[in-house]
């Protein structure tokens, strides 16, 4: 079913602060605070709740998907533009996740509503009842990607890949969500196990990497050493 908006959303030159850059921020604050209070707000919600025009608010945000958007950038913010500092791809995901991880606790309920929002529209997509713009994340992907960097010579692409692909499962609200409302862990705990989880997916990496790697160098040594016994030298 096609949607009902592709309208892009309308955001203010950054450090303006005339009217259209005051009456973003106040549908943003709006915004923010309906979902700390559990909500996935619509575009009329935010709207009511500023005290904006439906018109008004839907010129900034043309759809849930925008909204969303908006809260996690606002959110997310330090996060996605974090460099790590070490030079060694183990230290700087450590890093990564003991500076910015803690992030995903304090908008714990901004990250669940793009969670749901993301389910949502997974679902009503595939049985084709889906009115607007799809809601995707996957600002991890390229974090990741950064700060594991060094270990790519070590590891190979395809290894690589498969790392960070793991640690994307890893790094985010989820571990959160299956944490907290299965196992009942605290802020602390859901911290402790995914740096827990870290080491090991990159220990595995690793032992997966020189194990291959060994392996390959015996047996390229046996194969010499039979040549070599198996050789004939014809006198002249």
């Amino acid at each position: 079913m096609p949607t009902r908006s592709r309208r892009t959303l309308t955001l203010p030159p950054a450090g303006d602060d005339g009217p259209r850059a005051r009456t973003h921020r106040r549908l943003l604050a709006a915004a923010m605070q309906l979902v700390r209070r559990g909500r996935t707000p619509s575009v009329a919600e935010v709207a009511l709740s500023a005290g904006v025009s439906r018109a008004t608010a839907y010129r900034y945000f043309p759809n849930r998907s925008t909204v969303i958007a908006a809260v996690v950038a606002e959110s997310l913010g330090p996060v996605r533009s974090y460099e790590p500092r070490a030079s060694d791809g183990r230290q700087r995901l450590r890093e990564l996740f003991r500076q910015t991880f803690p992030r995903f606790k304090e908008f714990e309920p901004h990250m669940r509503a793009a969670l749901q929002l993301s389910l949502e529209h997974e679902s009503l997509e595939r049985v084709g009842l889906l009115e607007e713009p799809r809601y995707r994340r996957g600002f991890r992907r390229d974090l990741l990607r950064r700060a594991a960097a060094p270990l790519r010579p070590l590891l190979g692409r395809r290894r690589f890949d498969q790392l960070v692909k793991a640690l994307s499962i890893v790094y985010g609200i989820e571990p959160y969500v299956v944490l907290k409302d299965i196992w009942g862990a605290g802020d602390r705990e859901v911290e402790d196990i995914a740096r827990w989880m870290l080491d090991a997916l990159i220990d595995a990496a690793l032992r997966e990497a020189t194990g291959k790697a060994t392996t390959a160098a015996r047996a390229a040594a046996a194969g010499n050493g039979t040549a070599r016994r198996g050789s004939i030298t014809i006198p002249a």
